[in-house]
């Protein structure tokens, strides 16, 4: 069994690591992606079947509107990166903004096309 230890020197890298991602444009659109992402999962895959399967609407009603939040700024941020990098709407813009809608596909879209424009 192996064991993996967590200092202090990993805990500050990965909070440099983390930091940088507010520098840009670009890196908050990736932060956000991945938090609209988590929120989407967790409301499709936990909150709406314990709506529907065990009649609680409470998770729903507190995911719901954290997650359509999320969703508001990811498209906001869209928009504003693809205007601040001159994205072409017909090969990248549309491509991010599909992805906010399907399960996984902000994952896709930040591993595919946001991870190579730097942050």
């Amino acid at each position: 069994m192996a064991v993996f230890t967590v200092g202090k020197p990993a805990v500050y890298k990965t909070i440099l690591t983390m930091l940088k991602f507010f520098n840009t444009k670009i890196g908050r659109l990736r932060l956000i992606a991945f938090l609209e992402g988590v929120s989407l999962l967790v409301l499709i895959g936990v909150a709406v079947p314990l709506k529907y399967i065990y009649q609680d609407p409470s998770l729903v009603k507190a995911i719901g509107p954290v997650h359509g939040l999320l969703f508001l700024f990811f498209v906001l941020n869209t928009i504003s990166v693809g205007i601040t990098y001159k994205w072409k709407f017909r090969t990248t813009t549309w491509k991010v903004l599909l992805a906010c809608i399907i399960p996984f596909g902000t994952f896709y879209v930040d591993k595919v096309i946001l991870s190579r424009m730097g942050a």
